[in-house]
């Protein structure tokens, strides 16, 4: 990729400086200090509250759920997540009480003052036991939601096959571990509204679920995002339930109040990666051809529906993968359980189906003694070729040049030969290399898009400046930067002259949740848009020529300000032309367009102390126009990095459903002295997208990683586990039950 120059980050210096604050470094005057008092059984029947003697009761401010003004819910897809527990416990942390007093400490210690009388009932904590109705939970069938997606007949593309090879998948959960815990203050005024300053990523959801707690309308509901310590998705969702939380402490007290989570609190209740199960039957000709594919997959979605509905969706529609099969059944449910409900997290439910199906590959392309990148060249899409949904590739993918490329960076071919070879020769270490194909459809599923009808807007100021005006929020992967470049090209002005504004739902219009790797592209493009509207009406009424400087700009904005007194300019999201989406039978064009990668790892496996080591690892991905080099190879190799985490060391051990390994010291997050040198290459051929042709990529680098680990591992050893995260010991068990079956 040719070498282009690029501006720094906007935030960087005051993010390096310290100049920047986050929630925890605001202080209001009268400020109080919340925290939660939760429940220790993970499902029963509220009997009671006791305030046991020792504590003087009188200092704090007590919430009850009587004491929700509006209803007691949060607000996501379905009403069913209560903002406190009234009657019923569904998961373990779940929140039945608020306390705040003057001194964090006391109130801390005053919450273990606090006694709640439970009536336990059975709990389920596997997505087994959830289908069985082993106990119902949740409905009547502790199914949130279910899909079918349909391609062709999959009977008869499964008899059509030589041989039909079955296979059982499983993905655990993952914690976000963002460096920014969980946070906000919020603050009920005397006029009856209510503003809430967070780290979070998306404000009108808050805003929104605000609402619905205090029976308020928009304009009284403001939600400001401070500078926020990543997200990952974990900052999606939740942040609707702690902002709810410190509202009503200030409502009720009259006071500002803030909420901080511990790390290991916010470890213990908040939203994770759905764990998967997943069961594929694939049908392949003599030639290495898939005729068939039937998918049957599953997510646990924990207490409450939140997002899983729409995790499920992505999941389900990537679960056929970037590969031409005429005949295809991919079967999805997201089931009831008594964990804390999961949520949001990067990749949203593709990487748990993807891992399934590029596991597969493997396990099918050995089977049948096919090289497996061959077996993936003979299946891969091209232009012209359908999706499962149906959806026609109106771009060339470019998968045999990908492959080429893999396979030149990094010897593919060749190693997969020489490893063979040299692990015969090395009782303990086997060297093993592997890789993953796969998409990711960028922006809303379907409709998506038209039902959120995002708004950005551009304003110039008096003073020779344009404010960039969108709720989407920086979260540490460079959108502050991103709106700079996409704004002063299209006004022909410098990125210094160009001001992000701080999202906040008094000033800046919804422009969509900052997920689903929309914001460069869906968002990046209406600000391209509204750049080049606000040019033209410059040129229209005359202040302006064809040809200008950044000097003429702003004396004919000066011009224009003076006359008519404001000079902006809001963009609406319309879908493109020719986009066609069945929301009902989940047909047609489910993303305006994908980025398509090959992911290729080499490893080193000890078979005495079972230690899997990442040696070295390439990232090859057709993303359309890289916007900033430095921001996209960083947002590579941090999903990368996160991959590596999710396939070998990320493991959240449960009891009766509650974390028990809620510390950075038990859960095992890769550090930069663990993960290999990563090597990001772009290819930049299909623009027909986002500002200048840019396509999303923050979530693809997370679904590539864990199959291609798991794939060398198995090209080590002669077999690997169908599970991930494969920590040292469940490589022992699954090395010792294989050799005594």
């Amino acid at each position: 990729m040719k070498k282009r120059s690029f501006p720094t980050r906007v935030e960087g210096v005051s993010k390096l400086t310290g100049k920047s604050k986050y929630i925890d470094d605001l202080k209001f005057p009268n400020m109080l200090h919340g925290v939660s008092v939760r429940s220790s059984v993970p499902r029963g029947k509220i009997k009671g509250v006791s305030f046991k003697p020792g504590i003087d009761w009188e200092k704090f401010t007590i919430v009850r759920a009587s004491d929700i003004p509006g209803k007691n819910v949060i607000q996501v897809i379905l009403d069913d997540q209560p903002c406190l527990a009234s009657s019923h416990i569904s998961h373990p942390g779940e929140v039945v009480l608020l306390l705040a007093g003057e001194d964090r400490e006391e109130v801390l210690k005053a919450r273990d003052y606090v006694e709640l009388d439970i009536e336990a009932s059975p709990g389920i904590f596997s997505i087994e036991d959830s289908l069985a109705k082993k106990e119902v939970v949740w409905g009547s069938d502790n199914i949130f939601k279910e899909y079918t997606i349909t391609k062709g007949d999959v009977a008869k593309g499964i008899s059509a096959g030589s041989q039909v090879i079955e296979g059982s998948y499983s993905t655990g959960a993952q914690e976000q571990l963002y460096i920014e815990n969980h946070g906000v203050i919020a603050h009920a005024s005397d006029d009856g509204s209510i503003t809430v300053w967070g780290s979070l990523q998306c404000p009108y959801y808050v805003q929104q679920a605000l609402r619905e707690v205090f029976s308020l309308p928009p304009e009284k509901v403001r939600v400001v995002q401070t500078e926020t310590g990543g997200g990952f998705g974990g900052k999606e969702d939740y942040p609707s339930i702690i902002s709810s939380h410190a509202a009503l402490l200030s409502y009720k007290s009259k006071r500002p109040v803030k909420m901080i989570y511990s790390r290991a609190e916010d470890m213990e209740v908040t939203t994770k990666r759905h764990p998967s199960m997943s069961h594929i039957k694939m049908a392949v000709d003599k030639k290495g051809k898939i005729t068939g594919l039937d998918f049957e997959f599953f997510l646990d979605g924990g207490a409450y529906a939140t997002l899983s509905s729409v995790v499920l969706s992505r999941g389900t529609i990537h679960a056929a993968g970037p590969y031409n099969i005429e005949n295809v059944r991919v079967h999805s449910k997201a089931v009831a359980t008594n964990h804390p409900p999961f949520g949001a997290f990067r990749g949203f439910g593709a990487p748990q189906s993807i891992f399934a199906l590029e596991r597969h590959m493997d396990v099918v392309a050995k089977k049948l003694g096919i090289d497996p990148v061959e077996f993936r060249k003979i299946n891969v899409l091209k232009i012209g070729d359908t999706t499962a949904t149906g959806q026609s590739i109106a771009e060339e993918p470019g998968y045999h040049e990908l492959f080429s490329t893999v396979d030149e960076l990094m010897d593919f071919s060749e190693k997969s030969k020489s490893f063979a070879i040299q692990n015969k020769k090395n009782p303990i270490v086997k060297k093993g290399i592997g890789l993953a194909c796969f998409f990711h459809g960028a922006g809303f599923t379907g409709s998506g898009e038209s039902y959120l009808a995002s708004i950005v807007g551009l304003e110039a100021t008096r003073d020779g400046q344009v404010v960039v005006k969108a709720s989407s929020t920086e979260i540490g992967q460079g959108a502050n930067t991103i709106f700079s470049q996409v704004a002063s090209s299209a006004l022909g002005i410098s990125e210094q002259s160009v001001i992000v504004a701080r999202p906040d739902t008094s000033n800046v219009p919804n422009s969509g949740p900052t997920v689903a790797s929309r914001t460069t592209m869906v968002v990046g493009d209406l600000l391209e848009k509204a750049g080049s509207s606000l040019v033209s009406t410059l040129r229209t009424t005359g202040f302006l020529g064809e040809v200008y400087t950044e000097r003429e700009f702003f004396e004919a904005s000066g011009k224009y300000i003076d006359q008519f007194g404001s000079l902006k300019s809001y963009v609406q999201y319309k879908q493109p032309p020719g986009i066609k989406w069945d929301e009902e039978n989940y047909q047609g064009d489910a993303y305006a367009t994908y980025a398509w990668a090959v992911y290729a790892a080499e490893v080193s496996v000890n078979t005495l102390t079972y230690e899997t080591k990442v040696d070295d690892f390439v990232a090859i991905q057709e993303v359309g126009h890289v916007m900033h080099p430095t921001l996209a190879e960083g947002q590579i190799e941090g999903g990368v990095a996160q991959g590596v985490g999710y396939a070998l060391s990320e493991k959240v051990v449960w009891e009766e459903g509650l974390m028990k390994n809620s510390q950075m010291t038990n859960y095992i997050m890769h550090t930069s002295a663990d993960v290999p040198d990563i090597r990001v290459y772009f290819e930049e051929k299909n623009q027909n997208y986002g500002p200048k042709g840019a396509k999303g990529i923050g979530e693809l680098p997370m679904d590539g990683p864990a199959p291609a680990i798991i794939n060398a591992v198995q090209n080590a050893l002669g077999s690997a586990p169908h599970f991930i995260p494969m920590l040292p010991e469940d490589l022992m068990e699954f090395m010792e039950a294989s050799s005594e079956s």
